[in-house]
């Protein structure tokens, strides 16, 4: 791992540079809380899983993910995290609404049209680039600082 990324930068950063993200993932963090959920750790970040064959989303420090994840969905999420620390204030433009677009169109047309081929969901570029930060940098399930 590279030691730009140790937990204690990742957060600092995530509060200063990415505080948008991370404060809209605190307040969704503490609405969890308060129902019950209990996060977990993976790398730097903190997770919760709620619900079931949704994927996940990621809001800086904290990303939220179906039940029982995969390890690749861990992965993928942490990556907009690494995304959040280096775009800073232009996280929510650059990725989070196209993403959350992109996520929300993609399943209306399956549902409406549901032979049609969709591009992988990584074609475009802030997910590939989510994808391989998150690979690179927390390859493992037990991966944490």
């Amino acid at each position: 791992m590279n030691k730009l990324l140790k937990r204690p930068l990742f957060l600092l950063l995530s509060f200063t540079w990415g505080l948008p993200v991370s404060l809209a993932g605190a307040i969704w963090s503490l609405a969890l809380l308060l129902t019950g959920h209990r996060p977990k750790r993976f790398g730097s970040c903190l997770r919760f899983e709620a619900g079931r064959g949704w994927g996940g989303a990621n809001f800086g420090w904290v990303f939220f993910t179906q039940a029982n994840p995969s390890l690749a969905l861990m992965q993928h999420e942490h990556g907009h995290g690494v995304q959040n620390i280096l775009l800073g204030p232009l996280m929510p433009f650059l990725v989070c609404l196209p993403s959350t677009l992109r996520y929300h169109y993609r399943n209306l047309v399956t549902r409406l049209r549901p032979g049609k081929a969709l591009p992988p969901y990584d074609s475009i570029w802030f997910e590939g680039w989510a994808t391989r930060l998150g690979a690179k940098y927390f390859p493992t399930a037990d991966t944490q600082y």
